[in-house]
C-alpha cells in the first residue's frame, strides 16, 4: 500500500507541469503572436503569481497549525487545484475574448491570473509539505528530487500534447484545451492527495505546532532566524546566478555565435536534457552519496567552471562545443537544484513543514523573477553602453558567476540543526534558542 501511495502523489506533479506549459507556453505565445496583445502587459500580468509568492508563508503557517477534517495537507492542496483549475480556464476565456479594449482585458486578464496565481502557490507549498512530512531521513530528500523529475516529464508530455492539439490556432479549439487542462489538474489531484495523511499524527504536530499568531511565527521562525535567512539569500541568489540567462542563450548563439534559428531552437533541449539527467541521477544515486548540501556545494562549483567556458566559448567563436556547454550548464542547474532542494527539506520540522516550504518556494520564484528581468536589463545596458553582442554577454555570465561564488560561500555557513525550528522540533524554547544562535553566531 505504501508504494500505492508513492506512486499516486506523482500524480500532482505531472498536473503542475502541465498546466505550467499550457499558461507559460501556449497561452503566452497565443497573447503575443496571435492576438497581439502588447508583450510588456503579457510580461506584467505573467508576473502575478510570482509576485504572490510570499502569500507561500502564511499558506503553509494556516497547513501546520488549522487541519481541514483532520488534515494538514490535503484540503489545502485540493482547494488549490480547483483554483488553479478555474484561473486556467478564465485566463482561457479572457484571451478567447478578446476584443479591442485594452484595458478592459488587462482587468479580467489579471483577475484571472490573480486565481490562477493563488492555486498555484497554494497547491505546490501544500505539496511539498506533504512530501517533506510524509518521507523520513535521507528518503525525503530523495524523494522530493524525484517528485522534481515527474514535474520535469510532465511538462514534456504536456508540450507534446498541447503542440498537437494547438497545432493551428483556432479559438474555440483554445478554450476546449484550456478546459482539458483545467479539468485534468483537478482529476490528478484528486488521485494524489487523498488517504496520505494519518488523522493521528496531523493532530499531534498540529497540536506541537501551537496557536500562535501568524506574525509570532513568522518572527520566529524566519525572519529573526539567521539560518532560514541566510538560506533563503542562497536560494535566490543561486536561482538569480542559473536563471538571468535563462531566455538569453538563444540570442548569444545567434548574435555571437552565428547560430541558425533551428539550432538555437535545439538549445533548450540540451539544456533541459541536462537539469533531467541531474535530477534523476541525484534523486536515485549522488543524494544518498553525498548528501544534500555537499551536492549543492558541487553543483554551484562546476556551475562556476562551465559559465566561464561559456564566456570563453564566444571569445573563440565555438558554436559547435556551446551546445554541450548548455547541456553541461543544465546538468550542473540541475545538481545545484537537487541539492538545495534536499537541503531545504532537511530545515523543515513536522511542525513548520508547511512555513519553511513557504520559504523555499518564495525564494525559488524570487530568483526567477529577478534573473529573468536582471539577465535582460544587463545585457540591454551593456549592449548599449559598449556596441558589442560579445562584451554584453560575458558581462552578463561574469555577473552570474559572481553571484554563485557568494551563494557557495554562504553556503558553507547554513546548518539545518541550528534553526530555531529544530530547536523547537527538540523541546527548546524559543528564547532559549534565540540566545544560542547568538552566541554560535557572533556575526549575525
Amino acid at each position: 500500500m505504501a508504494l500505492a501511495h508513492h506512486v499516486r502523489l506523482a500524480a500532482f506533479p505531472v498536473a503542475y507541469g502541465l498546466c505550467g506549459v499550457l499558461i507559460g507556453g501556449t497561452l503566452n505565445r497565443v497573447m503575443i503572436a496571435e492576438l497581439g496583445i502588447p508583450a510588456t502587459l503579457v510580461a506584467v500580468l505573467f508576473a502575478i503569481p510570482l509576485a504572490l509568492s510570499p502569500l507561500r508563508l502564511w499558506f503553509g503557517h494556516c497547513g501546520d497549525v488549522h487541519p481541514i477534517f483532520g488534515r494538514r495537507r490535503e484540503p489545502y492542496l485540493l482547494l488549490g487545484a480547483v483554483l488553479i483549475g478555474f484561473g486556467v480556464y478564465a485566463v482561457g476565456l479572457v484571451t478567447r475574448w478578446h476584443g479591442a479594449e485594452l484595458s478592459i482585458f488587462a482587468a479580467w486578464g489579471a483577475a484571472a491570473f490573480l486565481v490562477y496565481g493563488v492555486g498555484r502557490n497554494l497547491a505546490h507549498n501544500s505539496y511539498h509539505a506533504l512530501v517533506a512530512e510524509k518521507f523520513t531521513g535521507d528518503r525525503r530528500a530523495r524523494a522530493m528530487t524525484l517528485y522534481e523529475v515527474v514535474t520535469l516529464l510532465g511538462s514534456v508530455a504536456g508540450a507534446g500534447l498541447l503542440g498537437r492539439a494547438m497545432e493551428h490556432y483556432n479559438p474555440e479549439r483554445m478554450l476546449g484545451v484550456a478546459g482539458g487542462v483545467a479539468i485534468a489538474v483537478i482529476l490528478l489531484t484528486l488521485v494524489a492527495g487523498p488517504g496520505q495523511e494519518s488523522r493521528e499524527s496531523v493532530a499531534q504536530r498540529a497540536g506541537r505546532a501551537g496557536e500562535k499568531p501568524f506574525s509570532q511565527v513568522l518572527r520566529d521562525y524566519v525572519l529573526s532566524d539567521p539560518q532560514v535567512r541566510r538560506l533563503f539569500v542562497v536560494v535566490v541568489f543561486t536561482f538569480t546566478g542559473t536563471l538571468a540567462q535563462d531566455v538569453l542563450l538563444e540570442p548569444y548563439g545567434a548574435l555571437v555565435l552565428g547560430m541558425s534559428v533551428g539550432q538555437t531552437t535545439r538549445l533548450t533541449m540540451f539544456w533541459g536534457l541536462g537539469v533531467l539527467i541531474a535530477m534523476l541521477l541525484s534523486g536515485t544515486l549522488i543524494l544518498r552519496w553525498l548528501g544534500a548540501l555537499r551536492l549543492m556545494r558541487i553543483g554551484l562549483g562546476l556551475s562556476i567552471l562551465v559559465f566561464s567556458a561559456v564566456g570563453i566559448a564566444g571569445l573563440a567563436g565555438a558554436p559547435g562545443s556551446f551546445r554541450w556547454m548548455v547541456l553541461g550548464l543544465g546538468f550542473c542547474a540541475g545538481l545545484t537544484g537537487a541539492g538545495m532542494l534536499a537541503s531545504v527539506v532537511e530545515f523543515t520540522t513536522p511542525e513548520r513543514a508547511g512555513l519553511l516550504m513557504g520559504v523555499w518556494g518564495m525564494a525559488n520564484m524570487a530568483g526567477h523573477a529577478v534573473g529573468s528581468l536582471m539577465g535582460g536589463a544587463i545585457v540591454d545596458l551593456l549592449r548599449i553602453l559598449t556596441g558589442n553582442a560579445l562584451v554584453a554577454y560575458t558581462g552578463l555570465f561574469g555577473f552570474e558567476v559572481a553571484l554563485l561564488i557568494i551563494a557557495l560561500a554562504l553556503s558553507w555557513r547554513l546548518s539545518s540543526a541550528r534553526t530555531r525550528a529544530q530547536a523547537e522540533f527538540a523541546g527548546v524554547p524559543v528564547a532559549e534558542a534565540r540566545r544560542t544562535q547568538r552566541d554560535s553566531e557572533p556575526g549575525d
